[in-house]
């Protein structure tokens, strides 16, 4: 009894806390009691709204970063598809192009040890967004995007058509989740990172708002 009573305390103060809290929770509840003590803990990774609140140590801070769009890079790659096409000539093998519908966002990390907490994606219509980032390889600045220097796994977030306008924007949850932990584990060692913002079925950079959630120690 004591056990069950000291597990049932931690759980209810910690509740609302980050992702790897809840995953610690999981193993406490699955030890005692042999089941589950939440759902799906995957689904605070995404909210409409006002970012989850984290639970932490006071010593730990949270930051919140936002996507931003890299008009200069997306338009030195636009100018390469049109080179191209201009020339009749094929891509370098390997080379990976911008669409039509994609576009370049960056990430300025102004700390760089950090622990992955929660996406928050708004998306103002129906719509579906894929977001995939670049290795530490690429420098825009002196080679092509090649195929080999997209990380996966990607960012993929979607409004349903008939969804309610506050409800939660769907994703693929693990792939959120290992993303989210992708991005801050390359923060160690860049200070920028650039992302490929893919729009389709009505999704616009005018209609996406996008910000990722971080727990800085010390």
């Amino acid at each position: 009894m004591l056990h069950r009573h000291a597990v049932m305390h931690t759980v209810q103060s910690l509740q609302t806390g980050a992702v790897s809290t809840s995953y610690w929770i999981e193993r406490k509840c699955k030890r005692f009691f042999g089941h589950s003590c939440q759902s799906n803990p995957a689904l605070q990774l995404v909210s409409t709204s006002q970012p989850a609140e984290v639970c932490c140590p006071s010593m730990s801070t949270e930051l919140e970063l936002p996507f931003l769009p890299d008009t200069q890079l997306t338009e030195v790659m636009r100018l390469r598809v049109q080179s191209l096409q201009q020339r009749g000539q094929k891509r370098q093998e390997g080379e990976r192009l911008l669409g039509p519908n994609e576009a370049v966002y960056r990430l300025d990390f102004s700390k760089q040890t950090l622990q992955f907490s929660h996406w928050t994606v708004r998306l103002a219509q129906p719509g579906h967004l894929t977001i995939t980032a670049t290795s530490q390889l690429w420098t825009p600045d002196l080679t092509n995007l090649m195929t080999r220097q997209l990380l996966e796994p990607a960012g993929i977030f979607w409004r349903a058509p008939g969804d309610a306008r506050d409800a939660p924007i769907q994703c693929i949850e693990a792939d959120a989740y290992e993303f989210g932990e992708r991005i801050a584990e390359l923060a160690t060692v860049r200070k920028v990172m650039y992302f490929l913002f893919g729009f389709a079925e009505g999704c616009s950079p005018e209609t996406v708002d996008c910000s990722i959630t971080f727990i800085v120690d010390g």
